[in-house]
Order: C-alpha cells, then structure tokens, then sequence
C-alpha cells in the first residue's frame, strides 16, 4: 500500500444533511427521477445481469482494504456487472456468427469463455481502480498498489497490462462509467426528508441504509425473486414474468424508498407509518410497494451478516417489522 491508510468510517463523521438550498435539491431530484425513469426503459431490452454474491463481497473488501468510499464500491459493482453483461453479449455474437459447425462452435466457445476466465481478476481491479477515480473524495488508487495486490494474489501483470485493461472496460462501456447507484438516491430523499420533518433524523437513517444497501447488493438475486413472487402472487413465474421483472430491477428510486423504509423501522418503528408517508408523496410511488419492498429486505436481514460489520438485524425487531408491513398491505 502507498502512503497511510484513513479510517473508512472518517467520511461519515463529516457527512452532513441540510446544508444544501432547498432549490438546489429540488433539482437534483428531478434529475435523478429523470435518470432512473431512462435507466429503467433502457432496462426492459435486457437479457440478464451479473451479480454473484462472492463477487461483490470481493469488491467490498477489496474497497475496504483500499479505504474507499461506499460510494465507490457500489459503482465498482456497477461498472463491473455491465461490463461482464457486455462481454457475454460479445462472445454469444461471436459464436453466432461463424459457420455452423458444433466441433469448431464448441472450441470457440470455449475459447472466448476461458480468455474471460483468465482476466477476470485484472478487470474486476481494473473497475475499482476506475471507479476511484469519479470520485473527488477518495485518493485515486495507484497502479503500484493494483500491482501489489495482483502479485499477491499469483497473478502477474504490468503496468502496460493494466493500462489495457481500463482502456478495454471503458471501450467496452463506450467510456460511459459514471453510472448512478442506488446509494445517490438514498442521500438525496434523506435530505429531502429532513426538510419534510422526518422524526428519524437522517444521520441515524443513513447508517443504517449503508448496511441494508451492502445487503441487498449481497443478496440481489434472492431479494428481487422474493419481490416478484409478493408481486405477482406466485410462488412459480414464468420466464416471460423474470424478464418483464428485470426493469424493476434498474429501479433505484424504488430501490432508495424500500432501502429508507426499512431502515426506518430498525430504528424507530413507531415512525415509519410517517416516513413511508412522505417517501410516497416525495416520489408518488404507490405504499404497497413501498410495504413490499421494506417487507422483502426485512425478511432477508435476519440472521444475515454484511463484509465488515458484526450486527444483522435483531430477529425480534424483523419478526415485528414483518406483522407491521403486512398490515399495511391489507
């Protein structure tokens, strides 16, 4: 490592809400509603995503070690899942379009496939390293220090190899890497719900969002499926309903609502008929969905631990949150 390592937590003993002009967050909202609004129509075309649970944990840690930001660590993802979503469009068009011959669409196929496998970890570094530097509040992540770890963990490359793979992350996403995370609209409907009066002040939300939002990165797939099956009332969808279902998926303004909804009752139940109140009026997204989403990720927080933090939330507090969001769906 190059130089002395921060604390990670220090960002969040500087982090402060309502010090921004209310004009100012007024349009920073409807711009980030605008920006999911496109995000979730581009989504409807897509054919899948990419999220193993391992390979987040790997980026959280591999952040934390690195002290950087949340923020960061959610973009990294970000950046890391299209990319990989990208890659695989590319080989399955590369297979396709050579002659029809099984033996040689096979080695080809596993060709492409193994050439990925092979360059894997440099690329997943690669979208870290990349994602440091959108943002002014951490140091950006030296090639010494990329190479470092890489060696450590048997792979050796140099520098000129990790120039490369940037270049081909950023060509392969037409150099369009500052995507949004789901942690931007959480902050910003903080800030709005401290203007509105929330009785959880915000700080005490926003720590606990953190730990929800690593959570639900963690636990994507099983999260979202739970979702589908309350939405639909199916324990069973059909294949046509998943993919109609990965929009929702792009949604991070619904995401944000549940997120805060969530944290909300952790940390004062008897408020969150007001918070989710004003999620809804903030954003005009419907209260069961709100209920739903809160529902889903409440049920998936017991027992579970996230990479660098000890607590989970209580049983007794889910079970409760658990009868409290079913009400509200009745």
């Amino acid at each position: 490592m190059d130089g002395p390592m921060r604390p990670r937590s220090a960002s969040l003993v500087d982090f402060q809400f309502g010090v921004v002009a209310t004009e100012t967050i007024e349009d920073a909202l409807l711009h980030l509603a605008q920006q999911n609004e496109q995000a979730v129509q581009e989504a409807s075309g897509r054919l899948g995503s990419f999220r193993e649970p391992r390979i987040v944990e790997f980026v959280f840690l591999l952040s934390e070690q690195w002290c950087l930001e949340k923020s960061v660590s959610y973009q990294a993802v970000e950046i890391l899942e299209r990319f990989m979503v990208k890659q695989a469009e590319n080989i399955y068009r590369q297979a396709t379009i050579q002659p029809r011959d099984n033996n040689r669409e096979s080695q080809k196929w596993r060709a492409l496939k193994q050439q990925l496998v092979n360059k894997f970890t440099l690329r997943l570094v690669s979208c870290v390293q990349l994602a440091s530097k959108l943002s002014f509040q951490n140091k950006i992540i030296s090639n010494i220090t990329v190479l470092n770890f890489l060696q450590a963990l048997g792979y050796l490359h140099t520098k000129e190899e990790l120039l490369e793979s940037e270049l081909d992350v950023l060509k392969s996403l037409n150099f369009q890497i500052n995507l949004p995370t789901p942690l931007a609209y959480v902050e910003m409907l903080l800030e709005v719900l401290g203007y509105n009066g929330c009785l959880v002040p915000a700080m005490r939300l926003h720590a606990t969002c953190l730990t929800l939002l690593d959570l639900v990165y963690l636990l994507h797939e099983p999260i979202y499926e739970s979702l589908l099956r309350a939405s639909i009332e199916n324990s069973t969808p059909s294949q046509l309903q998943g993919e109609k279902f990965i929009s929702v998926k792009e949604d991070f303004m619904l995401l944000a609502v549940g997120i805060i909804a969530a944290s909300a009752f952790i940390q004062n139940h008897e408020c969150w008929s007001q918070v989710v109140g004003h999620l809804q009026s903030i954003t005009g997204i419907a209260l069961a969905s709100i209920a739903e989403f809160s529902y889903a990720i409440l049920t998936h927080s017991v027992g579970a631990n996230t990479p660098g933090r000890q607590q989970s939330i209580p049983p007794h507090l889910a079970a409760r949150a658990l009868k409290t969001v079913a009400s509200s769906n009745t």
